[in-house]
């Protein structure tokens, strides 16, 4: 019962909020992109808010718990450059263009209705499947912990991440993600050293986990082997968690659902840092959460399904105020990454598909709104009639992402030679690529090693079409200017103080960096190797 008012309780602020901060919407801008003028831990909680959701700590823990988290440690090393990447080679370029969402972006950059439609497409159908899978993922942990019947659950969860998008847009997302973000942090971490505590402590749970009979090796660098195993030889682990770890590190860096975010930020020192310092938090998050959640094995080895590891482990194994902070920061994630995910599919249907150049701003804000209420109407209907499948819709559409805008968006920012045609061909390839390998996977027609996702079809695909595509075709004068004008530093990012912050973030980043391998060093290599 004390998890059912926890939960409600955090819905209603978090409703209130979006409605208070609804009153400080003042225009397009602020509703679209907060203003442009979004502090440091603003970014910073939003980028970590819609990044970790349902998906981290239940689908990520999961697979953690099942004996694969060092597996996933390795490939986060891939993952995580993504955001430094990101910002320096596309993300501060993309909020120098002042545009009001990313298929606009693409559109200007090209000069091409035609890409900025293809991209705004690929947008609406990439983020819907992960709404969907978000949304169920908060449904399933909504219902267990309260008993309520789960389309209810998917009813209310989609409410109050729909009230928060369409009374305050971009500016109440910010908030509510920061908000959240500091809930679902503060819990983890205080979580941890309890189930740490209940698994015997540090190093003593590490030495007990690495010693278990009935799943071998899992504190090993390939994993757990025996029969528990499903991943295939160690070759096959290292092979995936390689490329599924650059695929994701594509998506970290050109995903709508964390680029968006620099366009809100005050100015490209701000973006820089926010990145880094994101980097930084997901490091240490995923460096405790999922060494935590596998010696949950020497507790109870057998949590179905293994999904349930994290909630299992709060309810159980820590105090219940804590516990109730921890069930509500899970929701809280689900519902920062729903509210972004919303956000930018019903800007983009408004600003990109339904384009009106006789609309003024009031009337385009009504009509964004209007198409917030029938995407989540839609996206509850869906949600409701698929089948529960969190963790591989969210893989599918973000591989979509990574395929299909990868080459693109890094190749609109580093050349001048790439056309619209290329871009066009590339983003329609990439997607293409993507959809057509997994349904040929889906009905079994090919059949692929675990480690050959789909991004990499759809990349190869993407890449290849932007060379073509552009080597057939030559840049347009508008499209020369447009890149030669991106490439000019505004002038209010001269500010020497500022730049004197920033270089201080990567020496922030390398002491971080340098604190994460003694902590593995102490903690994990010299008690179990």
């Amino acid at each position: 019962m004390i998890y059912t008012i926890g939960a409600l309780v955090s819905f209603v602020f978090y409703s209130l909020v979006g409605l208070f901060i609804s009153k400080k919407v003042k225009n397009l801008e602020d509703y679209y992109v907060s203003g442009r003028n979004a502090s440091t831990l603003l970014i910073v909680g939003s980028l970590v808010a819609s990044y970790l959701s349902t998906v981290a700590f239940m689908g990520d823990a999961g697979f953690s718990y099942d004996g694969y988290a060092i597996p996933l440690l390795i490939m986060s090393i891939f993952v995580l450059p993504g955001y430094i990447i990101g910002v320096l080679f596309f993300g501060r370029y993309l909020r120098r263009s002042k545009a009001l969402t990313l298929p606009e972006y693409f559109g200007e950059r090209f000069n091409s209705q035609k890409v900025r439609i293809v991209a705004a497409l690929t947008l609406v159908i990439g983020i819907t499947a992960y709404l969907v899978a978000v949304t169920q993922g908060a449904g399933l942990l909504f219902s267990e912990i309260t008993g309520i019947n789960y389309t209810l659950s998917l009813v209310l969860i989609t409410a109050i991440y729909t009230i928060i998008t369409f009374s305050s847009g971009a500016k109440g997302v910010l908030v509510t993600d920061t908000i959240m973000f500091l809930v679902f942090t503060i819990a983890t971490f205080l979580s941890i050293p309890y189930i740490l505590n209940a698994a015997g402590g540090l190093p003593e749970a590490l030495v007990k986990t690495a010693n278990l009979e009935a799943k071998p090796n899992m504190l090993s660098w390939h994993g757990i082997t025996g029969e528990g195993a499903y991943m295939g030889s160690s070759t096959d682990i290292l092979l995936y968690v390689i490329i599924i770890g650059i695929v994701w590190g594509f998506v970290i860096a050109v995903s709508p659902w964390q680029t968006s975010r620099y366009l809100m930020a005050k100015n490209e020192h701000v973006a820089i840092r926010s990145s880094i310092i994101a980097t930084i938090i997901l490091a240490f998050i995923y460096l405790f959460l999922h060494i935590t959640m596998l010696t949950v094995n020497s507790i109870n080895p057998s949590i179905e399904p293994s999904e349930r590891v994290f909630i299992w482990s709060v309810m159980n194994l820590v105090p219940t105020w804590i516990g109730v902070i921890a069930i509500s920061g899970i929701l809280a994630a689900a519902l920062s990454s729903s509210s972004t995910f919303l956000q930018l599919i019903g800007n983009s249907i408004s600003k990109d598909l339904l384009k009106n150049t006789s609309m003024s701003d009031k009337q385009l804000l009504r009509t964004s709104r209007i198409v917030i209420i029938l995407v989540s109407v839609i996206s509850l209907i869906i949600t409701i009639y698929q089948p529960p499948a969190i963790f591989w819709i969210s893989v599918f559409a973000a591989t979509l992402f990574a395929a299909s805008w990868g080459p693109v968006a890094f190749a609109s920012v580093l050349s001048n030679k790439v056309t619209k045609a290329g871009a066009f061909w590339s983003i329609t390839a990439g997607f293409v690529g993507v959809v057509v390998t997994e349904i040929a996977r889906f009905f079994e027609i090919i059949t692929l090693p675990i480690y050959l996702n789909s991004a990499v079809f759809g990349g190869i695909c993407s890449l290849g079409a932007l060379i073509i595509g552009s080597k057939l075709t030559s840049p347009t004068k508008e499209e020369i200017e447009y890149h030669r004008q991106l490439m000019i530093l505004p002038e209010d990012e001269y500010d020497k103080k500022a730049i004197k912050q920033t270089k201080r973030y990567p020496k922030i980043l390398i002491g971080s960096g340098v604190l994460v391998i003694l902590i593995t060093f102490i903690f994990y290599y010299i008690p179990v190797i």
